[in-house]
């Protein structure tokens, strides 16, 4: 840890985020820029350096918000750089929307060989009501398929632009860094607020680390956090003790404040991350400034509830996911017991690439086997919140289920296949509007039906070209019915689900074929069905394994051979009513997969 005590010039700060829709290149742009301000030496630089997770290295995505200080000189002076870098999927938007609270400026990064996205547009229109600066770069100009005229043509007649503003880079190369440096620089007013004022510090991340314990990532608005200082969470008015304040440059740089304008972190005697909101703000117990705008409370959008492989192995889950819980605020955790699989977790995400992330993470950092039951969504029942289907009852007179208003943005020449896509999937198309050679389609669509294959349906009409991007609007009145698996008569709720009553039929048949393959043959007959209530929907048999008991027989009579046979049936019979079916994890996958 290096001890800086040098007060920062408020006019050389520059606060300022990477915005861009997924794998567009902010990862490797951060990289750039890490390397042209000497922040990392070239022989300690790595790819992805600032994607810390395994997981983010390995599927290439920033999952988590990243801050970072670069020093960098320009004409004269020297100035600090204070970037986050930000996550691209919709799953994570939260993410970029409280980064863009703590800079004055973003740089929009756009793929020279896709264009505009979805997200690219979404972050945009939140960091110009915002009132930041935005600087537009077109990325990946030295790839063979690169169409940078095409796209430079596009933000320009879609988002507003003059072409004299737009830049042009190569993140991989740094062709082009330099220059967007001095841009961010010339173009990114320096923070106001002033050290005189009232303490007001923007909470936009935190996390749990081994030898620091919970780190709070601050932006300060007004006035100074120090060392010894008694600080209040505006939001519940909780207090706690700053043991330690400093920067990352990457690497944990302590200092003795941090003042108006600074971007940093405090380190506190708090035990519990959920007492640190994102979105809050910090005052002092001197100052009392009051809450800055930009709290919003963090709410899942998709629940599953987890089990581990063996139930010897829960209390390794346990811990697995609470530490997991300690870096991941916008995980909701709350235990839970089968009947079936024993106890487990119900568990909210923000979204179906967030619950994969953290079900991945469990096994590969927690060393847990896990497994989940079918993903579901909140509806509203009689007024009240319901989030598993053992919940729903079909006799309820006053069902909601969320509704999300929709973007696209695709090439035109897709324009068919998707609007078929949306149709299908029980959406209605708003609006088409048309943006160069792209498409945007506006549309709104029950959230269910997005949750599960939307997304890669889309992607795979597109040729991967077409972007997705929604925001919930409302609930409203659906016609939902719960229907329950049964396996030989008994019902497992973690196969229950819900459903509009005109896909009954075909939802119901293909998850009871699926069942059917996925379950291995016993010494009986095993019956598997779909009902809504007593009434059956679909069924399915799987065939008992054959035992020739006759095969001992040689000569005599056919009443011998007969006995054995009439023994055999009985004995089936017997063991189809007490003998016990097992269910591999296999075949609750495979429901995943309808």
């Amino acid at each position: 840890m290096v001890l800086n005590s040098l007060q920062v010039n408020q006019n050389n700060i520059r606060n300022f985020a990477i915005i861009a829709h997924v794998d567009h290149g902010k990862s490797t742009l951060a990289d750039r820029l890490l390397e042209v301000t000497n922040t990392i030496e070239a022989r300690n630089m790595r790819s992805q350096y600032l994607d810390s997770n395994p997981i983010e290295r390995e599927r290439g995505i920033t999952i988590k918000l990243a801050p970072v200080r670069m020093k960098y000189p320009f004409e004269g002076q020297e100035y600090d750089l204070n970037l986050i870098d930000t996550p691209g999927h919709v799953d994570f938007s939260y993410e970029v929307v409280r980064t863009l609270y703590a800079c004055e400026g973003a740089v929009l990064l756009v793929d020279a060989t896709k264009g505009i996205q979805a997200q690219t547009v979404a972050n945009y229109n939140f960091a110009k009501k915002l009132g930041l600066k935005v600087i537009p770069a077109i990325n990946k100009i030295d790839l063979p398929l690169a169409r940078v005229e095409e796209v430079e043509h596009d933000l320009v007649e879609s988002l507003g632009f003059e072409r004299s503003q737009i830049l042009y880079i190569s993140a991989k190369t740094g062709e082009g860094v330099s220059d967007l440096l001095a841009s961010i620089i010339k173009n990114i007013l320096p923070p106001d607020g002033k050290k005189e004022l009232p303490t007001q510090a923007y909470i936009f991340d935190s996390e749990y680390d081994e030898h620091r314990g919970i780190v709070i990532y601050i932006r300060v608005k007004n006035g100074e956090v120090k060392k010894g200082d008694e600080i209040v969470f505006c939001a519940d008015g909780a207090s706690a003790l700053v043991l330690g304040v400093g920067y990352l440059a990457p690497e944990f740089s302590s200092q003795d404040a941090l003042s108006n304008g600074e971007v940093g972190y405090i380190i506190t005697n708090i035990k519990d991350i959920t007492q640190a909101k994102v979105g809050d703000t910090i005052t002092t117990r001197k100052d009392k400034g009051e809450a800055l705008s930009g709290f919003m409370q963090l709410k899942p959008f998709v629940y599953l509830s987890i089990y581990p492989t063996s139930n010897s192995e829960f209390q390794v889950l346990r811990k697995a996911v609470f530490k997991l819980k300690m870096n991941d605020a916008s995980l909701v955790v709350s235990p839970e017991h089968s009947q079936i699989f024993g106890p487990g977790f119900r568990c909210g995400f923000l979204g179906l690439l967030h619950s994969q992330i953290v079900l991945e993470r469990l096994e590969k950092e927690g060393g847990v086997g896990v497994f989940s039951a079918p993903p579901t969504i909140e509806y509203i029942v009689d007024g009240k919140s319901i989030t598993s289907p053992k919940d729903f009852n079909n006799e309820s007179h006053d069902i909601k289920e969320p509704y999300i208003n929709g973007e696209i943005y695709t090439p035109s020449q897709y324009l068919g296949s998707i609007l078929e896509i949306i149709n299908k999937k029980k959406g209605v198309q708003k609006d088409v509007v048309y943006y160069g050679s792209q498409v945007k389609v506006l549309f709104e669509m029950p959230l269910s039906s997005v949750v599960y294959d939307f997304y890669d349906k889309i992607k795979s009409a597109s040729s991967g070209f077409a972007s997705f991007d929604y925001e919930i609007s409302e609930f409203r009145n659906a016609d939902l019915v719960r229907v329950d698996i049964g396996v030989n008569e008994q019902i497992i709720p973690e196969l229950s689900f819900i459903v509009h009553k005109s896909e009954v039929e075909t939802f119901s048949r293909r998850i009871v074929e699926e069942l059917a393959r996925a379950i291995p043959r016993h010494q009986f007959i095993i019956a598997v069905r779909a009902q809504i209530g007593a009434k059956i929907i679909a069924s399915e048999k799987i065939s008992a394994l054959r035992k020739d008991v006759t095969a001992k027989l040689y000569g005599g009579d056919r009443t011998r051979k007969d006995k054995l046979l009439e023994a055999q049936k009985k004995g089936k019979q017997k063991m189809k009513s007490i003998g016990n079916i097992n269910i591999p994890k296999e075949a609750f996958l495979s429901v995943l997969k309808v």
